[in-house]
C-alpha cells in the first residue's frame, strides 16, 4: 500500500524562472539515471526478493527515490512557471515568443510546446522513459552491485546538473538528493557485503584455470600493469589462440542429412575466386584505367 503525504521530502525553493535549466533536470526525471528509473528498479527486485532484511530496505529505498522523483518534478514545474503562462496565453509576439524558448541553446521548447510547461517522463533531450532503464537479473550479488553502480551514476549527474546553476534554492535541493544516492549506495554495499560469499556472483564456481588469468589482448606501446593485472594477484599471459588446447577452429556435429543439405547449400552459392565479373558501379562510371576516360566537361558537351 503506498500513501501519498501532500508535502514533499525536501522543501524546494526556486528563486526565478529557468526553462533551459528545467529540461536539464528533465535528466533525473525521466532518463536512464534519473528517479523514475530508480523506484522501479528497487521496488521490481524487492517485490521478488526472499530475504526479509532486503526486502525491507528495497521497498523503503523505491518509495523514497519516487518522492525524489516527486521533488525533481516539481523544480521543473516550478522553473517552467513563467514560460508556462507566456505560452500559454500567448502575450508575446510570435518571433518573440520563439526566440525566448529557442534561444538559450537547449531544448527547452519541447517541455514547453509539447508539454505545456509540465515534466514529461523524458530525459533532457526529449527521449521518452523506457522500461529497458532497468537491467535487474533476479541474483541479489549482481543487483547489489549494479545497484551502487546507478547510485554512483545519478550522484555524477546531480554534481554535474549543480555546476549548471546560480539558484541557491535550486543547489540546496539538488544537493539534498545527491546527497541522498551515497546514502542509499552505502546501504546497498552494506547489503551486499552482509551476503557471504557475494562473489563471484551466481552459485557455478569459475574454471578454476581461467579465474585469475589476465590475457593482454592489446600488446604494445602503452601496456600498464597495476592491481587489476599484477603478478600477484593474476596469471598473466599474452594474447594467444586456443587457450584451451586446442586448434581455435569451430566443430559442430551434423547429422547425415544435415550434412547433405549444407553440402548443397555451400555448392550452389559458392563464388568463383577466378572470375572478374562487370559490375553495376564499373558500368556506370567507366573504366578506371581507361585515359580516355571523360571528364565532366565533356560530358553532353557542358560541364555537370
Amino acid at each position: 500500500m503506498f500513501a501519498h503525504n501532500k508535502r514533499l521530502q525536501y522543501t524546494v525553493r526556486v528563486s526565478e524562472s529557468n526553462p533551459g535549466l528545467a529540461n536539464l533536470l528533465l535528466e533525473q526525471f525521466g532518463g536512464p539515471q534519473g528517479e523514475l528509473a530508480a523506484a522501479c528498479r528497487y521496488f521490481t527486485q524487492a517485490l521478488a526478493e526472499d530475504d526479509p532484511g532486503r526486502k525491507d530496505m528495497l521497498m523503503d529505498i523505491a518509495t523514497e527515490e519516487l518522492s525524489h522523483l516527486e521533488v525533481i518534478g516539481t523544480m521543473v514545474a516550478m522553473l517552467n512557471k513563467g514560460a508556462k503562462g507566456r505560452i500559454a496565453e500567448g502575450i508575446d509576439s510570435e518571433a518573440e515568443m520563439y526566440r525566448s524558448i529557442t534561444g538559450a541553446g537547449n531544448d527547452s521548447h519541447l517541455t514547453q510546446v509539447l508539454y505545456g510547461g509540465g515534466p514529461p517522463l523524458t530525459n533532457s533531450g526529449g527521449v521518452p522513459w523506457t522500461a529497458a532503464y532497468i537491467d535487474t537479473i533476479g541474483e541479489p550479488t549482481a543487483d547489489l552491485r549494479s545497484n551502487i553502480a546507478a547510485e554512483a551514476r545519478a550522484k555524477i549527474v546531480y554534481e554535474r546538473l549543480i555546476n549548471c546553476t546560480d539558484d541557491p534554492g535550486v543547489k540546496e535541493a539538488l544537493g539534498f538528493l545527491m546527497t541522498r544516492e551515497v546514502s542509499h549506495q552505502r546501504s546497498f554495499e552494506k547489503a551486499l557485503y552482509a551476503i557471504s560469499p557475494n562473489f563471484p556472483p551466481g552459485k557455478l564456481p569459475p574454471h578454476p584455470e581461467f579465474a585469475k588469468v589476465y590475457f593482454n589482448m592489446s600488446p604494445g606501446e602503452g601496456d600498464v600493469r597495476g592491481p587489476w593485472n599484477s603478478d600477484e594477484n593474476f596469471d598473466y599471459r599474452e594474447a594467444a589462440p586456443a587457450v584451451d588446447g586446442g586448434d581455435g577452429l569451430g566443430e559442430v556435429i551434423l547429422s547425415a542429412t544435415e550434412d547433405a543439405t549444407l553440402s548443397a547449400t555451400i555448392i550452389r552459392t559458392q563464388s568463383d575466386p577466378a572470375s572478374d565479373p562487370v559490375t553495376g558501379a564499373e558500368l556506370g562510371m567507366g573504366s578506371l584505367d581507361d585515359d580516355s576516360l571523360e571528364t565532366p566537361s565533356q560530358v553532353g558537351g557542358s560541364e555537370k
